[in-house]
């Protein structure tokens, strides 16, 4: 792929606090890793996690769209270092910066590169020369430019910046000669920062370091810069408590809610809480920039707060100003910011004994705790055979697999945008189901089961609130891309037999996707990104896709036709293998079952040999019509649902091998966007598995690695990673809902995976520890032969229950072609 690697700090910094060494370890690939301090509890995995794969480049299409945050897995906010301002196309860090400035600390709940910011609230360090914020103002530095501190050491060095999991570090130059080393950890829904002052010998006496919170900035709408909105707010100073509060009704993607909930969602705010650990004796307030004189409240626009610390003795034991923050978050109240606090980093306990680990509400505390849930996870996973940087990748990949949806509850409660209202229970939001549902859920079901049935749950409790289930779900639906793929993560849960859901709302949910169209259906195109229309789902279902003659999504009525019936089609038949887990009548599995197959080859141009959109009419739209993010090429292989049919229009086994090959071949294979993601597999359910074992290899090392390209297209909340997990243990759910997996090529000579114990209220049985032996992988790349448990495998597809259950997986590997998986027609006709 890219050549393109991270310049290597070419010194080393050593940055102090008092006489404690922050950071002198690196990676065999050269990363700062965290002091020791910060890596309680030891875990090689998570220091293989590289959060900079996938942030660099100037496009973010091909980029990944990844920040380097901070935050336990599905963090409800997550915490960042600023390079820029974020909006949709734009995440708030780029290593590829021009500028090496940090512009401030930033909470997001941005999830995604093409979705919208959500209530940001940031805290910004710096130091007055005059003691005077009226001076901090005149010079600009309450402007997003203006208040960037330039790193130590500028862009070579970044000033020894820490880039890790659970803790982030830097240090900045503060303007007058001295530095601000800023430390960075969060939980689910408080940041934790520490800021160590670190003023210059020869400064005034009225040098004054302040932290300035931006509560309510400035907002871009969409993705066009020019478009600025001033959402609205508040902030309130509360001295005897050392805190700064308040809220922020932005919400960047407001402008796509659909209509019906728009109401209810325009109450939307999101809350903070900031404690400190000194007392605030000199603060303020602005609002529009301007200082509110003697106001310890307000709301408005554009708000933001500071205070002003004594600047500390200027002698051996007092040379640093050390100011710990600690702001909680919510969606629910300030108050339940304040609670997150109290639940998530408590106070520092009196007479606090560190002798016996990181104490109680220090930084190192948090720091421990947060990293202590991603090893639990990651540690997991042992992996032999692999170099540095393919570990990397590998761990990385996990990391952003776990880091969506995101949590959107609080305390066993969660704010609803859809109505307006607090409920009970378990919510998640920042679902990219279109993307998702191809592998990424499947990875979830497997590595983070104790989560999957609260976020079945929550898109349940989306579907009561706001009667439909989401398709791309940020605080409420948007409305982005096409297909009711909820209906795969429900179908899915069912044939894997996740419990803990209500089957009876869930078949509910599914069965109105399938069956009733949207409003206004006939008149309403629901082109990308429209505003002022209601709930999206099954646009075209009213039309002829409903009509048991035809089967399509009229071209001439809707957008992305195309796409649209095929992702359908798929859905029918999740909704199917939901019916017949429900046990419901034949003429329900039978009515999906037919439609499933039926609607996918209404659109088969047998002239051409391609899919092609219609009309409504029944007239061919042209070949490069009604296409989702691919084109005719991509899609004539999206029936995954039911590949024997497709191998079948294509004339059988060998014709349909011929036309992967020009795919191919011609270059039309796009990894960088989803709908490619399964098409190399598809080389082994028509008898030719060589194919897929070269192509797998072949796209895992163009489109990964471990520098800021390293991920070819965009994350799109863990499915990108999710293909490169899947592929590196030698399978694809090709078809996810059907509980199959398509057999590929393992990367690494062994993996042991313990798989993680479902959740408690589960009737399944206890995951166990998987072993996929494929020794010589590295170097090999065929597929000799294939054991589960001893069993040979002939076919080359595995059970979820060969998989989930544990036991052996056994590849034999070999650097020649074998007949394993291999027809011997098609194998002729390739070496034809």
């Amino acid at each position: 792929m890219r050549s393109f690697k991270l310049k290597a700090i070419v010194a080393l910094l050593t940055l102090t606090l008092g006489q404690v060494v922050l950071a002198q370890d690196r990676t065999p690939t050269g990363r700062l890793l965290p002091p020791s301090q910060f890596r309680v509890p030891a875990s090689d995995a998570v220091d293989h996690v590289n959060l900079l794969i996938g942030n660099g480049g100037i496009a973010p299409s091909f980029t990944g769209g990844m920040i380097p945050s901070t935050g336990p897995p599905f963090a409800m906010t997550r915490w960042v270092a600023q390079t820029r301002v974020n909006y949709v196309s734009r995440t708030p860090y780029n290593i590829t910066e021009l500028t090496p400035t940090i512009h401030g600390f930033q909470a997001t709940r941005q999830p995604a590169i093409w979705m919208g910011e959500s209530a940001s609230v940031a805290l910004v360090p710096g130091v007055s020369q005059s003691g005077d914020f009226a001076e901090v103002m005149s010079a600009g530095k309450m402007d997003f430019d203006g208040r960037g501190l330039r790193f130590v050491g500028g862009a070579e060095q970044r000033g020894g910046e820490i880039i890790s999991s659970g803790f982030y570090g830097v240090e900045l130059e503060d303007g007058l000669g001295g530095s601000v080393l800023v430390e960075q950890s969060s939980t689910s829904r408080v940041g934790h920062l520490r800021f160590t002052f670190k003023l210059a010998p020869n400064v005034t006496s009225t040098t004054t370091p302040y932290i300035l919170i931006d509560a309510v900035r400035q907002s871009i709408q969409a993705h066009d810069p020019t478009n600025i909105t001033f959402p609205v707010g508040s902030v309130s100073i509360i001295q005897p408590q050392n805190e700064i509060c308040g809220s922020s009704n932005e919400r960047q993607d407001s402008i796509i809610t659909p209509n019906s909930i728009k109401e209810p969602a325009s109450h939307f705010k999101g809350f903070f809480c900031a404690r400190f650990d000194v007392p605030l004796n000199s603060t303020g307030i602005m609002s529009n920039k301007t200082m509110l004189d003697g106001q310890m409240d307000t709301e408005g626009s554009q708000l933001a707060a500071f205070a002003m610390f004594q600047k500390p003795e200027n002698n051996a034991t007092k040379s640093n100003l050390v100011v710990n923050v600690r702001i909680g978050t919510s969606f629910i109240s300030v108050d339940q910011a304040r609670r997150n606090i109290d639940l998530e980093i408590p106070d520092v306990p009196q007479n606090a004994d560190a002798s016996a680990g990181p104490v109680q509400g220090t930084l190192e505390a948090t720091a421990a705790a947060t990293r202590a849930q991603w090893a639990e996870k990651l540690d997991r996973i042992q992996i032999k055979g692999a170099s540095d940087e393919n570990l990397e990748v590998f761990y990385t990949a996990v990391a952003h697999g776990l880091t969506y949806p995101s949590e959107q509850h609080e305390n066993g409660s969660y704010y609803s945008a859809y109505d307006n209202q607090v409920h009970e229970g378990d919510s998640y939001t920042g679902y990219s189901i279109w993307d998702t549902y191809r592998a990424a859920w499947a990875w979830t079901i497997l590595f983070a089961p104790e989560r999957v049935a609260g976020m079945v749950s929550s898109t349940l409790q989306d579907f009561k609130e706001g009667g439909w289930l989401p398709m791309w779900k940020n605080i409420v639906e948007t409305n982005i891309m096409v297909g009711t793929h909820a209906d795969s993560l429900i179908g899915e849960a069912f044939r894997k037999g996740v419990t803990g859901f209500d089957r009876d709302l869930a078949w509910e949910a599914v069965w109105k996707d399938a069956t009733v169209p949207p409003i206004a259906d006939l008149d309403t195109v629901y082109s990308d990104r429209q505003e002022n229309v209601d709930f999206e789902v099954r646009a075209g279902l009213s039309s002829v896709y409903g009509d048991p003659n035809k089967g399509w999504v009229a071209d001439d009525i809707h957008s992305e036709s195309g796409s649209r019936t095929l992702d359908y089609a798929y859905d029918d038949y999740a909704v199917y293998v939901a019916a017949k887990a429900m046990g419901k009548p034949d003429n329900v599995t039978s009515f999906l079952l037919n439609r499933s197959q039926r609607s996918p080859f209404t659109l088969y141009n047998n002239d051409t040999g391609f899919m092609e959109a219609r009309n409504a009419n029944g007239s061919l739209a042209g070949p490069d019509n009604g296409w989702t993010e691919g084109d005719k090429w991509i899609y004539s292989f999206d029936v995954v649902h039911d590949i024997p049919q497709l191998i079948q229009h294509r004339g059988g086994n060998v014709s349909f091998v011929q036309s992967l090959e020009a795919h191919f071949n011609g270059g039309h294979n796009q990894h960088t966007n989803e709908p490619s993601h399964h098409i190399p597999y598809l080389y082994s359910l028509a008898g030719a598995a060589l194919r897929t074992q070269e192509r797998v290899r072949e796209i895992a090392l163009v489109n990964y690695n471990n520098t800021p390209q390293g991920l070819s297209g965009n994350e799109d909340c863990g499915q990108m990673s999710a293909w490169y997990i899947f592929s590196a243990m030698g399978f694809y759910p090709v078809n996810p809902v059907s509980g199959e997996y398509v057999v590929g090529t393992p990367f690494f000579d062994e993996m042991i995976i313990d798989w993680p114990q479902a959740a408690p209220n589960s009737t399944q049985s206890a995951p166990k520890q998987l072993t996929i032996k494929s020794s010589g992988a590295t170097q090999k790349q065929y597929v000799k032969s294939l054991t589960v448990n001893g069993e040979r495998i002939n076919a080359p597809v595995l059970l979820h229950e060969q998989i989930v259950d544990g036991g052996e997986i056994v590849f034999e590997m070999s650097d020649q072609v074998q007949e394993w998986g291999n027809n011997p027609d098609v194998l002729q006709s390739l070496q034809e």
